[in-house]
């Protein structure tokens, strides 16, 4: 229907409504105003950061959680840079996301303006699709371009940069519908071909990963790997895709991997991959397939028809939404299985015995057991707990001990995005207030974006964060040790008192030393999030020695020292 005139920011806020936007997170600025007096009524939250990267990674979460495109607004120049390492975690993560940048004037434009970037240059290899605005009177027909191409095939980030004068001036236009993602699905053939090579295989092993997943989709491949008693790995940081307890779910095929299940996929004669990419980190940096042809049988199912044998050919390649696949795989007649039905009880017990307590604490000599610490976690919390994390060496206590509960349990960058644990963290927590939301962050990573808290304590976000201070960066400690032994530079930090600085914003704060002090402090945590519906902080202060669940820095300095004398 024909509309009365209305500024461009107006047009666009009510464009977000009909789009099923009820939340968008950002940092304010001048570029912008005309959308934030028209945020003002709107009756969408508008989540204020600290800092655009914290509002980027939270309208990323945001993504991952609802599978909505995650809204987040932020000014021009130096707040559309901050907001970039969000843009390529989204990207790389496969998460629907729209940026919204205040841009200068076209009157000014083309002059090096105050703040003025051009941002398809910018973020041309980053996003999906880059635009900018120019007229107000084409603002739906951009939204709703910008919700499909998020949303649509592999979702991913798309930006829009909005010039101010676009935004104050009027414009009379009809509004669009709402947007409709679309993916593709298999053919019967393509379900018939696969169901041939299950058949003839002998030792099948299916790997998930990926986006646009859904609660029936999980659950329907969940049938399909029962009813074919199959062997499940989750890729990469996407470990939630099935509940960690289900006797078919064996182990995460990352960094980091059991050295038994790296085998069995490397010994299977059919890989099943239904969403990965195949990319780096799932592969082991390219090792666990032959590129471009690997050894196995490769099945490869992928929401994108251009990442479908880019580097690998696998022998079937299928154009597949996961809702779409998963469907017709659990409805497929299940084969004989019986030449591998035994398969997931065996490599449920190599997982079991590679989660069991690593030897660097068996003896009792450490003050703080960090693998205690994981599984009194699990003990204290309900099982559709989310739990998050940046990048580092401590994400390994999580991702090798902890065990996930089921979809959207899980939120974790696969670009290895530093800052991230925070601000996922308390996006979880507004977008769940109802469940628990435990953050893992180390010394490096929560400095950050640890002012975040802030938004927590704002918004009464409840979270509860976890800091591994080591007082180093440590996975680049490690590197160093291997690499350049004993010549340690650039890696060790000077860290502020954590607990007191969260009880400086707000937030309950404390330090623990030892295992034993540890159940109580997260007891009491916990208690005070559910109770007032406030951050707490434990700092968990631990020798930075013990880098990893398999090795010290002693033992990593050690075996580099003794290979270049060998030399």
């Amino acid at each position: 229907m024909t509309q009365q005139p209305r500024t461009g920011g107006q047009i666009l806020v009510d464009a977000l409504q009909i789009h099923g936007v009820d939340t968008a997170f950002g940092v304010p600025g001048e570029s912008y105003l005309d959308v934030l007096d028209a945020l003002h009524d709107s009756g969408i939250r508008f989540i204020i950061n600290r800092q655009e990267g914290g509002a980027a990674f939270m309208a990323e979460a945001y993504g991952k959680l609802t599978g909505k495109p995650g809204i987040c607004f932020v000014t021009r120049g130096p707040g559309a840079t901050n907001a970039s390492i969000g843009v390529h975690t989204a990207y790389q993560d496969s998460t629907p996301m729209i940026l919204f940048i205040g841009q200068v004037g076209n009157d000014f434009v083309d002059r090096e303006a105050f703040q003025e970037i051009d941002y398809r240059r910018m973020y041309g290899q980053m996003a999906k699709w880059v635009a900018q605005i120019d007229r107000a009177e084409r603002i739906p027909e951009y939204l709703a371009r910008a919700f499909q191409v998020a949303t649509s095939g592999r979702p991913g980030p798309v930006v829009l940069a909005l010039p101010e004068d676009m935004l104050i001036s009027l414009a009379t236009v009809a509004d669009t519908r709402a947007y409709q993602p679309v993916q593709a699905a298999p053919s019967s053939a393509q379900l018939q071909q696969l169901r041939g090579m299950l058949a003839t295989a002998r030792q099948p092993l299916v790997l998930l990963g990926g986006t646009t997943w859904t609660p029936q989709a999980c659950a329907d491949l969940q049938q399909f790997a029962e009813s074919n008693h199959l062997p499940v790995a989750c890729a990469f940081r996407f470990q939630d895709l099935l509940d960690n307890a289900h006797p078919n779910y064996i182990g995460d095929v990352g960094i980091g991997i059991n050295p038994k299940l790296a085998a069995r996929v490397k010994n299977a004669d059919l890989v099943i991959a239904i969403g990965p990419r195949l990319g780096e980190m799932t592969t082991g940096g390219y090792t666990l397939f032959d590129s471009p042809v690997p050894r196995q049988r490769l099945v490869h199912i992928h929401t994108d028809a251009e990442e479908l044998g880019s580097v690998y050919q696998a022998e079937l390649m299928i154009n597949s939404g996961m809702p779409q696949v998963c469907a017709m795989l659990a409805a497929m007649a299940p084969v004989d299985a019986s030449a591998w039905q035994h398969t997931p009880a065996e490599a449920k017990a190599e997982l079991a015995a590679y989660q069991q307590q690593p030897p660097i604490f068996q003896d009792g000599q450490a003050p703080l057991d960090l693998w205690q610490v994981t599984q009194e976690i699990m003990a204290q919390v309900p099982a559709d707990t989310i739990l998050t994390n940046g990048a580092g060496n401590y994400a390994s206590w999580a991702h090798r001990f902890y065990r996930y509960g089921g979809l959207r349990t899980q939120l974790a960058p696969t670009n290895g995005a530093m800052g991230y644990g925070v601000p996922s963290g308390v996006a979880a927590k507004i977008v769940h207030p109802e469940r628990t939301v435990i953050t893992f962050a180390g010394d490096g990573e929560y400095m950050m974006n640890g002012q975040e808290l802030a938004t927590a304590v704002q918004y009464q976000a409840g979270v509860v964060i976890i800091v591994f201070n080591n007082q180093m960066f440590g996975t680049i400690r490690m590197h160093q040790e291997r690499d350049y032994p004993g010549r340690v530079s650039g890696t060790t930090l000077h860290n502020p008192d954590f607990a007191a600085l969260a009880q400086a914003y707000g937030a309950h704060g404390e330090v623990v030393n030892t295992t034993e002090a540890f159940a109580p402090a997260l007891q009491r945590a916990l208690a005070h999030a559910r109770a007032h519906n406030l951050p707490a902080l434990i700092e968990l202060r631990y020798d930075g020695n013990l880098i990893t669940p398999n090795a010290t820095l002693a033992t990593i300095r050690a075996t580099a020292e003794k290979a270049q004398a060998a030399k």
